[in-house]
């Protein structure tokens, strides 16, 4: 299997993960475990622009692979962050998404790193543009109640 194939394999399977996190009240936890701010128009528009990552991180795999890799280091840094170390933190309570997170984005994730043609530096590059896609969200709900970002005034 090519890593094209892998890709599309993981945008389908970040699409199962959605649902899961959709239907197991992921904005609920997220506010009451992890503190974040999230509402559901936020929870929508991060994975419809993950849904478009997936989709181009597939089509440009043949000619960018560092860069196509960067979605499964995305997913493996949700997995890792957001789901495997606070469901441990918070004494095994369920993190909705931690199914999906644990059977499809682990296996998926690593297949896709191990079918890469790419060097270390290729690898680090990768990691650290889905390092930057993870945190940009949670960055942008910290700070949108500052006064600064507010646009009801």
């Amino acid at each position: 299997m090519t890593l094209q194939d892998l890709l599309w394999l993981s945008t389908a399977a970040y699409a199962a993960h959605v649902i899961e996190e959709f239907t197991l009240d992921w904005r609920g936890w997220a506010q009451n475990v992890l503190g974040l701010p999230a509402e559901w128009p936020n929870f929508y528009v991060v994975n419809a622009v993950v849904a478009v990552l997936g989709a181009a991180a597939a089509m440009v795999a043949p000619n960018l692979p560092a860069v196509a890799l960067a979605f499964p280091a995305l997913m493996l840094i949700n997995a890792t962050f957001f789901h495997v170390l606070p469901a441990i933190r918070f004494g095994g309570r369920f993190s909705p998404g931690l199914i999906s997170a644990v059977l499809l984005f682990y296996p998926l994730g690593i297949a896709c790193y191990a079918v890469a043609e790419v060097g270390w530096g290729a690898l680090a590059l990768s990691v650290a543009i889905g390092a930057g896609l993870m945190a940009w969200p949670v960055a942008l709900l910290m700070v949108k109640d500052r006064p600064y970002f507010r646009q009801d005034r």
